[in-house]
């Protein structure tokens, strides 16, 4: 049977729980142990994919196509794994599961309520992640107080006595205020934290105490007896200078220890060496580039969250570090490119929804293409160079894509009726069809071309397995022109256009699929890292 961990949250939210965690669950993992994640979200959105990524950050897509929580990225890039859409679940799910099922007859007639219904089908969704693990980590979003948390904390509260489960663990990361005018930590707000989880009837076993400044031993001991947790089970969490060094840090501080006594998992030995080597060459490079990342979402950097660590995870491989000089795809529609982007080695253009700031990212482009410098199109970036190249090689001005011009004479990229998704059912799409669960998502194939940059960036693999979030599809009917003007196309999947290419350029890419959702710590994507290296090769010519 599985052994469950949930984490808390208290006091107030972004105090790491996904980060603790992802790295309690590496740890584990790195001792042997097969190792389950879960994120439980109790928003009422059925998944965060019709979220502005400014309201929620990214939304992460898992290998089967579900739309997640960006923690599962979390989780994916710290035990260097895949999961699927049962690591992750929210309000909307559950209550819409109950609904159907009460529509359909499924309770014979009964008055369905959150007690035992709703909170039954949480501890069902639960069970469910933890299959096949000898460890399932769970962490509740939120706050412990928020209303929409109580079903969860009920149902976590009972498979304390679940006799269908093997073991529980209860860990709650909280704020642990310094007070500068005073010169002391504060404990009230943890305890007032934990009263509130112990009148729900959960008891935490571990405080992972989140504080700016290093808690002395004396105050330590005040919080375990305040708490009613032994002293070993108090464990710092500061600031790092990375979130890779989250895990080292809780291994110092022996987290491990309690966790195997009270779920009886023997003596843990996490190898930790490898690991250990990469923080230190992100903490300590001993090179820098400079990579130009064009984008429209940077009010919120957590937009690009799979991005921005895929680019950490190949400078720690390379020992470089990667600095991001933002750019905002809408200042270069005004001050042009050549000004924003002159001291970039590199230009990556991102993903992205809507027409906003479109012109300015075909302007990077152009200048990227132009001056000879790595390029690398993500998505929305592949399918604009291809409306870059065709207005300005081509010389079809107002090429464009049906997304952004509806009335375009050369629709370079276009909405198809119909494809197979990633279950290998027929899907049909539509300007008219719901914004939710419509897109492309999920892995697919895509078969590389010899010769391509592509190919050579995975090593000589002809098929490669990639991850998809978009609506739009780049238009076949202008390869030919495209490929005799010398933009070739270098990726398909089951004849959609998955890559191009430059060939006389010195580094040009373009992808449709997203490869930062696959990028780990100690496994880099291999198109990001083929990317970076590219950029060190031209910020250092031989």
């Amino acid at each position: 049977m599985t052994k469950y961990i949930f984490v808390t949250g208290g006091v107030l939210s972004s105090l790491g729980k996904g980060i603790t965690a992802a790295s309690i669950g590496a740890l584990l993992k790195h001792s042997g142990k097969e190792v389950g994640m879960l994120k439980i979200d109790p928003y009422i959105n059925v998944d965060p994919g019709t979220m502005s990524p400014l309201e929620h950050g990214e939304v992460f897509v898992t290998k089967d196509g579900a739309e997640t929580d960006l923690d599962i990225g979390n989780y994916e890039r710290f035990l260097n794994a895949s999961f699927l859409r049962t690591s992750n679940f929210t309000t909307g799910q559950v209550y819409s599961s109950v609904i159907e099922r009460e529509r359909t007859g499924g309770y014979l007639g009964q008055t369905i309520q959150v007690v035992p219904h709703i909170v039954g089908e949480i501890v069902d969704r639960i069970k469910k992640a933890g299959e096949g693990h000898d460890i399932l980590v769970v962490e509740l979003g939120g706050t412990v107080g928020d209303i929409e948390g109580l079903p969860y904390m009920e149902a976590i509260r009972m498979m304390k006595h679940d006799e269908e489960v093997e073991g529980t663990f209860f860990i709650h990361v909280t704020l642990v205020p310094f007070i500068k005018a005073a010169g002391e930590h504060k404990s009230k707000p943890t305890q007032h934290s934990v009263q509130e989880l112990r009148r729900i009837g959960i008891t935490p076993q571990m405080i992972i105490a989140r504080s700016e400044q290093q808690l002395p031993k004396t105050f330590k001991k005040k919080l375990a007896l305040s708490c009613d947790v032994s002293s070993d089970s108090i464990i710092e969490a500061m600031d790092e200078q990375t979130i890779y060094a989250v895990p080292l840090s809780f291994l110092q501080q022996n987290i491990l220890a309690p966790i195997a006594k009270e779920l009886d998992l023997g003596e843990l030995k996490p190898d930790m060496e490898q690991w250990d080597s990469l923080v230190k060459k992100i903490v300590s490079p001993k090179y820098r580039i400079t990579i130009g990342f064009v984008g429209k979402y940077l009010e919120l950097k957590e937009s690009y969250k799979s991005l921005i660590e895929a680019l950490i995870h190949c400078g720690a491989h390379l020992d470089t570090r990667v600095h991001i000089n933002w750019i905002d795809s809408e200042k270069i529609e005004t001050q042009g490119a050549s000004t924003l982007l002159a001291d970039c080695d590199s230009v990556l253009v991102a993903g992205g929804f809507g027409n906003r700031g479109v012109e300015g990212k075909i302007k990077a482009i152009q200048y990227a293409r132009e001056n000879r410098i790595p390029y690398l199109g993500i998505c929305l970036g592949m399918q604009l160079s291809i409306v870059e190249y065709a207005r300005n090689v081509l010389g079809y001005a107002d090429a464009n894509s049906i997304e952004f011009n509806p009335a375009t004479t050369h629709p370079m990229i276009y909405l198809i009726d119909n494809f197979i998704d990633q279950s290998g059912e027929k899907q049909l799409r539509t300007h008219r069809s719901p914004m939710g669960g419509t897109l492309r998502l999920g892995e697919y194939p895509c078969e590389t071309k010899e010769g391509s940059n592509l190919r050579a960036a995975y090593s000589g693999e002809a098929l490669i397995h990639e991850r998809h979030r978009h609506r739009y599809e780049a238009n076949p009917t202008y390869r030919a022109e495209l490929e005799k003007a010398g933009m070739v196309v270098t990726g398909e999947s089951n004849g959609l256009i998955e890559a191009v290419e430059i060939p006389s350029h010195p580094w040009f890419l373009g992808v449709q699929f997203h490869p930062e959702f696959t990028s780990r710590l100690q496994s880099p994507n291999a198109s990001i890292l083929a990317f970076v290296k590219a950029t060190f090769s031209h910020a250092n010519p031989a």
